[in-house]
């Protein structure tokens, strides 16, 4: 496993000229935005504070610190007033402004996405206001606790990034970033997390700050927060399972892939595959099936909420064309790039008419019912049946007219491509 994980670590790992170009320009930003900025103090967060950013990757987090005392009753004052430091600092920089619990902003400096975001500044997670004010106290804890383990930590972001698993945001419902960190200072290495995720059941609790007695956790949290079939406490807020958005899909999948990898170790486990028509072209030519490949362009907006819709009309599509044997499907999506949707099925054409079962003869006003329903009807065995037209039985028809139900068009911004093979 040595040798991959050096492979991998030379892809993955950001080298030493990046990374001084990035805090290059990170250190700018910072000082141009604190020259504006009155009891407050700007400073890296997120993965560029903890060192364990993936190359490539120049999404960066800033938080805005505002002074406790002043600020604490004042808390949804933070965005208008980060508002007004931002434009005065970078006047020529288009600023949006996303809408959250507080709001925070986004921008393009030099090559760099920031998101610029206005917490308080608190030593202890019982003083939060906000769940984003204790985001710089999770990057203490991670430098702290994971200080010798960077490259794992990346090792295991970047394994679950091409699984899949990577992210909890709600359409994702996978891994934070924070959780893989805890995770692997917990467990020591990438080769011992996936080792004991193997082994996880359902409920199991991962306590890295040992905020609570032994097999306690369970009786102190909140229901609501021990939904997910796994429980990571907030080792700097023992209020929290940070694990909250694992969804049960995820779960098994990150059990499944952790077995076959260490069964089978190989470097295409941490290579993401991206959705490509060819391939799948190729996929279904020798078995004699048929792809639906589309491209979707999605609303602007928050990523969370434009990603959260189009997993609703995948979902949508999904379950309307099961008629047509759908034997594989799959979706991808970066914010700020098209949509991709495929399902690879087993016919490409219905029977023009299908058999449709009523009720047992001897519920008579369900048969009366189901009679005016269906005039084409017939009694065999003692229930009734009958023949129905089935509406699209081409799936381009079905396809199309699909794409122009209410449900989706209010979930997208357009239909790019669509192509039947």
């Amino acid at each position: 496993m040595g040798k991959i994980y050096a492979e991998v670590l030379s892809k993955i790992k950001p080298a030493p000229a990046e990374q001084k170009q990035v805090r290059k320009i990170t250190k700018a930003f910072l000082a141009a935005l604190n020259s504006k900025l009155k009891d407050a103090k700007a400073i890296l967060g997120g993965s560029g504070a903890k060192d364990t950013w993936l190359a490539g990757n120049h999404d960066v987090d800033v938080f805005v610190l505002f002074d406790y005392k002043k600020y604490s009753e004042r808390s949804m004052d933070l965005s208008d007033l980060l508002e007004t430091a931002l434009k005065k600092a970078f006047p020529a920089i288009k600023l949006r402004r996303v809408h959250g619990s507080r709001d925070y902003f986004q921008l393009v400096y030099t090559h760099l996405n920031l998101e610029v975001i206005p917490i308080l500044k608190i030593t202890q997670a019982e003083q939060a206001k906000n769940i984003t004010d204790v985001s710089p106290l999770h990057s203490l804890w991670v430098n702290k606790h994971a200080r010798g383990l960077k490259d794992e930590i990346r090792l295991a972001k970047q394994f679950l990034k091409a699984q899949n698993i990577y992210g909890a945001e709600s359409y994702l419902m996978g891994l934070s970033g924070y959780v893989v960190e805890i995770l692997i200072a917990y467990y020591g290495s990438f080769a011992k997390l996936l080792k004991a995720g193997q082994k996880w059941k359902m409920k199991d609790v991962i306590d890295a700050g040992k905020q609570y007695p032994k097999k306690d956790a369970l009786f102190h949290l909140n229901r609501s927060k021990t939904q997910s079939p796994l429980i990571v406490i907030d080792p700097v807020d023992k209020s929290r399972n940070a694990a909250a958005a694992l969804s049960l899909e995820k779960f098994q999948l990150l059990q499944k892939k952790a077995w076959e990898y260490l069964a089978r170790p190989d470097i295409s486990f941490f290579e993401k595959k991206k959705i490509d028509l060819d391939v799948l072209k190729k996929e279904v030519e020798s078995k004699k099936k048929n792809v639906l490949f589309m491209s979707i362009i999605p609303l602007l907006g928050k990523e969370d909420v434009v990603g959260t819709k189009l997993v609703k009309v995948f979902e949508f599509l999904r379950g309307k064309l099961v008629l047509f044997s759908i034997l594989k499907a799959g979706w991808g999506w970066e914010n700020g790039k098209e949509a991709l949707f495929y399902f690879i099925l087993a016919k490409k054409e219905l029977p023009y008419s299908e058999i449709r079962t009523g009720p047992p003869l001897k519920l008579k006003e369900h048969v009366d019912n189901f009679k005016k329903e269906h005039p084409d009807n017939f009694v065999k065995e003692g229930k009734i049946y009958a023949k129905v037209k089935v509406p699209y039985p081409k799936l381009e028809d079905a396809v199309k007219v699909l794409m122009k139900e209410k449900y989706v068009l209010e979930k997208i911004q357009k239909v790019n491509k669509i192509e039947i093979v």
